[in-house]
């Protein structure tokens, strides 16, 4: 260490909470020596400290609330399956991907909802929605099943529970009062407890200890939104109160999976938990995401009465709700876009939303504090075994982190600028759906090679993960195609029809001109509702404009994987992780 050996001294969160079991102040503090301390036993915490127990090291986990506890961020996405599914493999912990797919339901339960799309539908302010007007991203049922909406407050409570059984020590209704980072690690100080450690690692969200007492938060960026939000029961399916699935011409109805309504300024995401027959969860998760710089807070009226204030712009929407009640206190924020200048230090590091958060628009949040899992556990496991918790080892991990929130924020501002009008967000949603896609090619082809080539943990841990930035899979061509994307979204002068058309037939040929994108991402830019929903068509399989893509497409994301590789490896995937084998495990 280079440090001093005066400390660096954290204040108390102001989101801490008082113990349950406390003690009388004059009894002497617990002491616990461990390797790893966690602030945070959301969902990226807890995994984490699954991860590192499951390794034989000594983890303190500390949460100021209590499980089981609300959270938002419940829609997956393929990405985030798939990351799960590799850090169950590289990690030998299986639990890790009982969330990434509707197919572990015998494993988590029935109060989770399923996933079959990505839908966003446009409204314009004081008309009746037309159903012309929808895009669904399908998500295709095989090989794993579909995804799933995560009842936050049931999985949170399971990775926690899960870390105790690998080890881990939960420390509930806990809150820091004091971090000191000095010469021989890090000592934690809450109101019974006196936690020791080699390092730290702030899983606390926007109220992130470290990030707060070391300054460095940013707000320096391109997405303004604020959010209103809560959990209700009676929604019913918008086909019965709006368009019908065949008005909309989707191959599935919208509840049975993420409903995006999008208008200019803003969105609402209805993410129902109730939307297949196992359900035994009455919920929905309803929130409204506003740029306060054309919608600022109403402060005169409540949170519940200007979200039903705000709706009734739109009367699709009004319609479908006016019936839908809240069952928990309703949440308002101002802006909640932010960042930080740096997300690690002398023996410490900053993990998920504790690092930065943009906007649940395409639910990346999960996805990133994934990705930064993936990394930040190797370099803690290497560092139990030589003793070396040097900074610049995890610096990589954090500049990562760090890229992927910067990517989050370019994709989701410009989103927001193409709900402008339908015809430029039925270009630029291309672009996002492609961006996932590619991403989601290159974590499944370094899971299969990984699979093919580490036979033991020390290979896993070595085998290098691909260098990823959020989205478009590592692949130049399509940071190509987002400059030019964003820079024709970015020329609109105003929002008349002829300037409108102008962006609009700009962005398609950008589209159609980039002869390597498989044809059914270029048939939605040309006026396509939806993706196909199967994975495998004559028209996919070709090597031009199919999923095997040109000879340098097919480098880089399938190295000397052949279609003959992927298609077994499929098939077996298919039989690995169906309800039934998943059921009899």
């Amino acid at each position: 260490m280079t440090e001093a050996p005066q400390a660096k001294r954290f204040q108390k969160s102001d989101r801490a909470v008082k113990s349950v079991n406390a003690i009388e102040s004059s009894a002497p503090p617990r002491v616990h020596s461990v390797d790893v301390i966690i602030i945070g036993s959301g969902i990226s915490g807890s995994i984490l400290a699954c991860i590192l127990a499951r390794h034989g090291q000594k983890v303190a986990l500390c949460e100021a609330d209590v499980h089981p506890k609300f959270s938002i961020g419940e829609s997956m996405i393929l990405e985030t399956s798939e990351i799960f599914r590799s850090l169950a493999k590289v990690y030998d912990v299986p639990e890790l991907e009982y969330y990434s797919s509707e197919n572990f339901f015998p494993k988590i339960g029935t109060s989770h909802g399923v996933k079959r799309h990505f839908s966003y539908v446009h409204h314009s302010e004081g008309e009746k929605q037309n159903p012309a007007n929808v895009i669904q991203a399908v998500i295709p049922q095989a090989p794993y099943g579909h995804e799933i909406h995560i009842h936050r407050q049931d999985s949170d409570y399971f990775f926690a529970s899960t870390a105790v059984k690998y080890g881990a020590k939960l420390f509930q209704n806990t809150h820091v009062s004091d971090i000191n980072i000095h010469e021989s690690g890090v000592t934690v100080i809450t109101q019974n407890e006196v936690i020791k450690g080699s390092y730290i690692v702030d899983a606390g969200g926007f109220r992130s200890i470290l990030a707060q007492q070391n300054n460095l938060r940013t707000a320096n960026l391109k997405t303004h939104a604020r959010g209103i939000f809560t959990h209700m029961i009676n929604v019913p399916s918008v086909h019965t109160t709006s368009n019908t699935q065949q008005d909309y011409n989707i191959p599935y109805p919208l509840e049975e999976g993420t409903l995006h309504h999008i208008f200019d300024g803003g969105w609402m995401w209805i993410i129902p938990f109730d939307n297949h027959k196992q359900s035994t969860n009455p919920l929905c998760s309803v929130g409204l995401m506003l740029d306060p710089r054309k919608y600022p807070e109403d402060t005169s009226l409540s949170a519940e009465e200007e979200f039903w204030d705000f709706i009734q712009r739109f009367p699709s929407i009004h319609e479908q709700l006016k019936h839908a009640k809240s069952v928990r206190p309703w949440v308002r924020g101002g802006r909640i876009q932010y960042s930080s200048q740096k997300a690690y230090g002398e023996c410490y590091s900053l993990l998920g939303h504790a690092a930065g958060f943009i906007d649940p628009l395409f639910s990346k949040g999960l996805y990133t504090s994934m990705a930064s899992i993936m990394g930040l556990a190797k370099v803690l496991i290497k560092a139990k075994k030589t003793g070396d918790y040097n900074e610049a080892a995890f610096s990589e991990v954090a500049e990562n982190t760090l890229s992927y929130i910067q990517n989050n924020d370019r994709l989701i501002s410009n989103a927001y600028k193409s709900f402008a009008d339908p015809r430029l967000w039925h270009q630029y949603s291309v672009l996002w759906i492609l961006g996932a896609y590619l991403e989601l090619v290159k974590l499944t082809t370094y899971r299969y090679q990984l699979e093919r080539k580490a036979r033991t943990f020390n290979e896993r841990l070595e085998f290098p993960f691909p260098k990823l930035s959020l989205v478009g899979g590592g692949y130049p061509a399509y940071f190509e195609l987002a400059d030019k994307m964003d820079n024709s979204l970015n020329s609109l002068k105003n929002k008349n029809n002829a300037e409108i058309d102008r962006v609009a037939k700009e962005m398609r040929q950008h589209l159609n001109e980039a002869d390597w994108i498989p044809h059914s991402f270029r048939e939605i830019a040309n006026g396509k509702k939806h993706l196909p929903n199967r994975k495998f068509t004559h028209r996919l399989l070709l090597n031009k404009g199919g999923i095997m893509g040109t000879s340098e497409f097919r480098n880089h994301f399938y190295e000397d994987l052949t279609l003959f590789d992927l298609a077994t490896k499929m098939l077996s995937e298919k039989i690995k992780y169906s309800s039934q084998t998943i059921s009899k495990a």
